[in-house]
Formats: structure tokens, C-alpha cells, sequence
């Protein structure tokens, strides 16, 4: 957002950051924000129009919110009666944890964090066990892992690093969990989130788009480990020095810079 596209300096600071025991910090997500989407462009481009888009995008936000939502019950121990709309997702996040071993510490799900040596704050999905392993598990609702992740993590281990008892974390984890169908024919995947589908070629050649052999909704649970922290940390925050370049009007209204 451009300078004159926020109406004062507190509504600069509540979009773009939290206070903490009264100090104002700038969020990773937006921090993050600066960096180009390719793939955001070409969903707006593929779009009928842009309300259209934006529209489709709200429904899917609030498809990914109410899976994040469900997920972060479980996780505490809560057993949350599902949407059907998102089952197949949450089916597979079972399944996922049957499947590894996982220790989540409850106390630290949704847990806010801040850098005051970087001066920047953010909210983690969890910290976690992950077969063996301790560090960042982040939960997302994306039709695939994309590389901003790396940032993002990268900015919650740093900050994590700050704080004494929970300092040893030094890994972290995307944890993907979506839903679809696959074409029994020639296995192409058709996603249906926010009311739009998107369909993607499977490994053979694609049938014709009115005779592919949808199979039923199925969940997905993917796991990645990010390796090399340290050098996204570094790349994280030279976004932020870009960041604060872009946004340097209002960072210097509210003394920021």
C-alpha cells in the first residue's frame, strides 16, 4: 500500500504491525509482502475481473482460516465438530499425525513473538517435537509450498532465538494441508477452494476438459523441512530494510524511523 492509501498513522500501525508492552512492531506477513508473487499475478490475471478475484480470494482465506482454526483444537487436545466443506483436509492432518511422531506444546500454539534487537513481531502456529527434531511447525492452506515460506519461518526462528527457554529450536517445518480430486484417467488434480477451481495436468497427456474421471475429495497432508535458516534470515531481513524503504513515510510518522 502506497502512503496515501492509509488513513492516519494508527491505521498504519494496526494494518501493518502489533504494540507490545508499548512499543509498536512491524508484523512479518506484511514484511514478507514486499516480496513479488508470481503466482498471486497470474491468479489475477487468469480472473474475470478483479472484484471477482478478490472476492473468490476472501472465500478462500476463510476456507484456510476455518482449517487453521479446526487444526489448532486438535492440537490442544480439543475434539471440534468439522465442517464437512473441510474434512477431507482434516482427515489427512489425522492421518498425518498418526503417521509421525509429533509432540506439540500447547502453550506455545499461537504464540506471539518479537526480535527487539530487529525490531519486528509475528505470531507462530506452534512450536513442536517432530520426530525427533525441535523448531517451527507452520500450517498452511496453499495449493502448494512456495518460497516466501522460507522467509517467514526464517523471521520466527530468529525471534524464537530471543527467548531463552525455547532458544534450541533450530528447525522448522511447512506443513500443507489441502484437498482435491485426481483424475483417474490420466491423473490430473482439480481444486475447488473459494468457489474456483483449478485444474493441473497430471504426468500423461490431459483429457479433454469434459471427460476427465474425477475422483472423490481427498485430503493432502505435506510436510517439508527447511533447511538453512540463516541464510533466509539474512534474506528476510533485507526484506525488511526494502519494507521499511517502501513504507519509510508513515515509519517516520510514527517514529518508527
Amino acid at each position: 500500500m502506497s502512503f496515501d492509501e492509509y488513513r492516519s498513522p494508527d491505521n498504519f500501525k494496526e494494518e501493518n504491525g502489533y504494540e507490545i508492552d508499548g512499543i509498536w512492531y512491524p508484523r512479518i506477513t506484511r514484511i514478507v509482502g514486499i516480496k513479488a508473487k508470481p503466482a498471486l499475478y497470474r491468479y489475477y490475471a487468469a480472473a474475470p475481473n478483479f472484484a471477482a478475484a478478490e472476492s473468490q480470494k476472501e472465500k478462500s482465506a476463510e476456507e484456510g482460516t476455518l482449517v487453521h482454526e479446526m487444526v489448532e483444537k486438535i492440537l490442544i487436545g480439543e475434539s471440534p465438530i468439522i465442517d464437512p466443506l473441510i474434512a477431507p483436509s482434516i482427515k489427512a492432518f489425522y492421518d498425518f499425525f498418526e503417521a509421525n511422531d509429533v509432540l506439540v506444546i500447547p502453550e506455545h500454539i499461537e504464540k506471539r513473538i518479537l526480535h527487539p534487537g530487529e525490531r519486528y513481531a509475528g505470531t507462530i502456529d506452534a512450536l513442536a517435537y517432530v520426530n525427533g527434531k525441535f523448531g517451527i511447525l507452520d500450517i498452511k492452506t496453499s495449493q502448494a509450498i512456495y518460497r516466501d515460506y522460507n522467509l517467514q519461518t526464517a523471521a520466527y526462528l530468529g525471534a524464537v532465538k530471543e527467548y531463552p527457554e525455547i532458544a534450541k529450536a533450530d528447525s522448522r517445518w511447512i506443513l500443507r494441508i489441502d484437498q482435491g480430486e485426481t483424475c483417474e484417467r490420466c491423473g490430473s488434480t482439480r481444486r475447488t477452494k473459494g468457489g474456483r477451481a483449478t485444474i493441473r495436468r497430471g504426468p500423461t497427456v490431459s483429457c479433454p476438459t469434459d471427460e476427465h474421471a474425477w475422483s472423490v475429495i481427498q485430503g493432502v497432508a505435506e510436510l517439508k523441512e527447511l533447511s538453512d535458516w540463516e541464510n533466509d534470515f539474512s534474506a528476510f531481513l533485507g526484506a525488511k530494510r526494502l519494507w521499511e524503504w517502501e513504507n519509510d513515510y508513515w515509519l517516520k510518522k510514527i517514529g518508527y524511523l
